[in-house]
């Protein structure tokens, strides 16, 4: 909430839109960062430059999958983990299968 009280000067009336300063206005987030677009003085939304969007979910999506990550190590039971050669045993997957996997093309 600070971020955003403190870029209150870095806000975009959204009557600019209809003026058409719209180039302007993306040129300025390229140059300087996120702009708050106000609609009746009331945030409506947030543009930011694409390099900062990406990031942003890429972090997202990093976070989603460490929250996974955790819940399932938090039911993890080392005593109930299965050795690799009991699955290859169990499938009848064989050394020779192993060693030509690289040679095998997956459908």
């Amino acid at each position: 909430m600070t971020y955003i009280l403190g870029t209150t000067n870095k806000t975009v009336p959204f009557s600019a839109f209809n003026e058409g300063k719209a180039a302007e206005i993306f040129a300025e987030v390229r140059r300087s960062g996120p702009r708050i677009v106000m609609n009746h003085n009331t945030p409506e939304c947030v543009l930011v430059p694409m390099n900062e969007y990406e990031m942003m979910t890429a972090d997202h999506d990093d976070m989603k999958l460490m929250a996974v990550a955790q819940e399932r190590l938090s039911h993890f039971d080392r005593s109930k983990l299965i050795p690799a050669e009991e699955i290859y045993r169990e499938f009848g997957i064989t050394q020779e299968d192993i060693e030509n996997w690289e040679d095998v093309e997956l459908e």
